[in-house]
């Protein structure tokens, strides 16, 4: 499986749970970290929870290894490391906040349109 099947499949997840405002950015050559950071927002606790719980269970029916989960109890900033894709789940507030698209503003946004439900 490679790093965009894993982007497709939490940005699928996501979306299944009404994420808003989903964004992937092709971090390869600039970020050590991982390949793609998927970023997206939801406008509660519990939707910014069941959004992160879903990737998380999406990417383990599909046998990829979820190497962390953090910020699960907070539920403003949700972390889900998938390796070369990490996930970054906010709530709304958050986002606008700390704004890693700006942050990260030289990574390219890769196109996710065709992962989308209609």
């Amino acid at each position: 499986m490679t790093e965009r099947d894993i982007l497709r499949i939490a940005v699928q997840a996501a979306d299944e749970k009404k994420a808003e405002n989903i964004v992937a950015l092709n971090m390869k050559g600039i970020s050590l970290v991982a390949d793609y950071f998927m970023i997206c927002h939801g406008n509660s606790d519990k939707q910014v929870q069941a959004i992160a719980r879903e990737i998380k269970e999406k990417a383990e029916e599909h046998d990829v290894l979820v190497k962390r989960v953090e910020g699960f109890d907070e539920a403003r900033w949700i972390l889900v490391d998938l390796g070369d894709v990490v996930v970054h789940v906010f709530h709304k507030e958050d986002r606008e906040y700390y704004n890693l698209e700006r942050l990260w503003g030289d990574a390219p946004l890769e196109q996710i349109e065709s992962d989308l439900g209609a």
